[in-house]
């Protein structure tokens, strides 16, 4: 089974300000909730992710990197680990009054639970992105 959550933020700042927030995988990394600690090479990111599933309480390491960016307006990031594989998709789009993020972030477990728990999390994980952005753009959440 893979999980697939997809959700567009609007914000009334230029795009290029959204591009340095998403195209920074530190950033990206510091504003999910289940990732516990993160290290930040270029392009790539090391996440050690918190896995509470049943019978399982483990911490699982990710190997992000950045697979296509074409600036200022898409990047769009792999993860690996030995229990799941994510993919991330950021696109921006100009608008009248600012600009438009949409958001598409895929996991497919290899573990059994581990698509069950980011099923019920990634809707929140959208939420902390969006608030992070919020905040590093100096916007009301």
């Amino acid at each position: 089974m893979t999980v697939r959550v997809r959700r567009a933020f609007e914000f009334e700042t230029p795009p290029e300000q959204v591009w340095e927030f998403i195209a920074d995988p530190g950033k990206r990394a510091g504003a999910i909730s289940v990732v516990r600690d993160f290290e930040v090479d270029g392009n790539s990111a090391t996440w050690e992710i918190d896995l509470d599933l049943p019978l399982i309480d483990r911490t699982a390491t990710v190997e992000t990197e950045d697979v296509e960016r074409d600036e200022p307006q898409y990047v769009k990031f792999v993860g690996r680990s030995s229990v799941l594989r994510v993919t991330g998709e950021h696109r921006i789009e100009e608008t009248e009054t600012g600009s438009r993020l949409h958001n598409e972030f895929v996991v497919d477990g290899r573990l059994p639970g581990v698509e069950r728990f980011f099923k019920k999390r990634l809707d929140n994980e959208l939420d902390n992105l969006e608030a992070a952005l919020r905040r590093e753009l100096g916007l009301p959440a």
